[in-house]
């Protein structure tokens, strides 16, 4: 029929445009949505400090640890200590040791939170084991620290300043990509021969 043929191209064209956006949104929304987490501690998402605040407060908080390992992935994961106390403000140090009970090298990678949820915001790492992967030859134990402090904030604001016990947990899956497994190992040559060359 004569007139509709020049709308088809303006019709195709948004459809083309729409689909391009809606990609191009599926792409951004995991990022987006992680840096929502982090700024807000949704979901239980801790914080990453440069530095632990100068202040610290009278009240005792009791962190707890727990940990969990994929199906698919063959090691001993576990905290060294269940819990410690500490006080809003002060920095603490605590481990965690991996096992590879397999027979092959394998690299992981620990996805973390904290409950309750609404505590995330205010549970501040410094360093841990988690911001990387984490590789393991056949047979091979390692010990993994994580430093962190709790905000002394959480204790002013009406939503957290009951909270006196918060769970830090980990999850141990195996790495999608790998990039941190060492090459094979080379021989090296002696830097000065020995008494028998």
């Amino acid at each position: 029929m004569p007139g509709r043929t020049p709308h088809h191209g303006g019709t195709v064209l948004l459809l083309v445009t729409v689909v391009a956006a809606m990609v191009g949104l599926s792409f951004a929304s995991a990022p987006l949505y992680r840096l929502f987490c982090a700024a807000t501690g949704y979901g239980g998402t801790t914080q990453r400090a440069a530095a632990a605040p100068k202040g610290v407060a009278n009240s005792v908080v009791t962190v707890r640890f727990d940990t969990q390992t994929a199906p698919d992935l063959a090691w001993e994961f576990r905290p060294l200590v269940n819990q410690v106390q500490v006080r809003p403000g002060e920095q603490q140090q605590v481990f965690f040791r991996a096992v590879n009970r397999s027979q092959d090298a394998i690299t992981g990678q620990a996805t973390f939170n904290v409950t309750p949820m609404k505590s995330g915001i205010y549970f501040d790492k410094l360093q841990c084991f988690c911001f990387n992967e984490q590789y393991l030859a056949p047979g091979e134990s390692k010990d993994m620290g994580v430093v962190f402090f709790v905000d002394p904030d959480m204790l002013k604001d009406p939503e957290t300043s009951d909270v006196r016990t918060i769970t830090l947990s980990y999850s141990m899956f195996r790495a999608a990509n790998p990039r941190s497994e060492p090459p094979p190992a080379v021989a090296q040559k002696p830097d000065k021969p020995g008494p028998n060359s």
